[in-house]
């Protein structure tokens, strides 16, 4: 775990929530391709078009289509055009053809009927997948299901936190019925969903001006604002770049555990902070009027230059033993 400021120590003393992004952050980040339905177009050239038009994503679902079709023995063609839209998902020319791989907004902008997909999405989705639309010349050819693991022990942490008097929300771009689907799996009551990078920044704020000081956990580019925004931002360790130049704590292993250790941790060195402030004050309040000989006078009492030496040496050691204790998870 590191520490990147020493504001955040005290902001983590004061937490009343806690709030995780869903992909690569409450799951491994590893989603797979559970489900592949087509519509006009045979499943193999489904997914070969969806394959080649994220052949240049760096998203987990982009791979998870790709490693798809690796499994089906297909080799998508290289697209000829590609644009990533942020929160929506792709478009790429192949072949001629325009292939828009994402979600409803994605579908939604360039008017791609998805009718006749809403029963086969609404199981789906109560299933806890996340859909992929594949529209190819604006019409819907088919839907993608993914689904991710949920990383180890996040049922515990997330009971841990309530225990610890904390409010935990999940906060994500998916849709609302797959979002309940998967918090209720994880035992996650507050739900924020369909939030796009920058509605999540504003759901942040929002939270902040009910008087919730806020810790939000992410681990990629669409959290960094969102982890700025929050009085208390903890990155992924195995995030991107960017989410951890955004985070004021880093866990080094990506193990939800991490978040428990830097909220106790927080706690235990601004608890030392003050105990190591009083003994200093009590400290320098009784003995430096004693070195200076205000008990000379009445009783003989004189610190003598050793006496002060190993007194000042005793004040460092119980600093450093103190630090010790925390390390030990002694100071709670």
């Amino acid at each position: 775990m590191v520490i990147r400021n020493i504001e955040s120590i005290e902001k983590a003393t004061k937490l009343t929530m806690v709030v995780f992004d869903k992909t690569g952050t409450l799951t491994i980040g590893r989603p797979e391709v559970v489900e592949i339905i087509t519509y006009n177009l045979p499943r193999d050239e489904v997914l070969a078009l969806a394959a080649a038009a994220e052949k240049r994503s760096e998203h987990p679902i982009a791979r998870s289509i790709l490693e798809a079709a690796r499994k089906a023995g297909i080799e998508p063609p290289e697209p000829e055009d590609f644009t990533a839209i942020l929160g929506q998902g792709v478009v790429a020319i192949i072949s001629g053809r325009t292939v828009a791989v994402g979600n409803e907004k994605l579908m939604k902008g360039f008017e791609v009927n998805i009718v006749q997909a809403e029963k086969d999405v609404e199981k789906l989705r109560e299933m806890g997948s996340t859909i992929v639309y594949v529209a190819v010349d604006g019409k819907l050819a088919g839907i993608v299901a993914v689904a991710d693991k949920p990383r180890p022990h996040t049922r515990e942490v997330v009971e841990t936190l309530r225990r610890m008097g904390l409010r935990v929300a999940m906060l994500t771009g998916d849709n609302k019925v797959t979002a309940y689907a998967v918090a209720k799996q994880l035992g996650i009551d507050n739900v924020i969903a369909e939030a796009n990078p920058e509605d999540k920044v504003d759901k942040i704020r929002e939270l902040q001006r009910r008087g919730e000081v806020v810790a939000m956990i992410g681990d990629g580019i669409n959290d960094a604002a969102s982890l700025v925004q929050a009085d208390v931002g903890i990155a992924m360790g195995r995030g991107t770049d960017i989410a951890k130049e955004a985070g004021d704590i880093i866990l080094v292993r990506n193990d939800l555990r991490g978040v428990l250790v830097a909220i106790r941790a927080a706690k235990g060195i601004y608890k030392l902070i003050k105990l190591n402030l009083l003994w200093a004050f009590l400290y320098n309040v009784t003995l430096i009027p004693i070195a200076a000989g205000v008990l000379y006078t009445s009783y003989g009492i004189m610190l003598r230059p050793e006496f002060a030496a190993a007194a000042m040496a005793l004040s460092s050691i119980s600093v450093t033993l103190n630090t010790l204790l925390l390390g030990r998870g002694l100071v709670r």
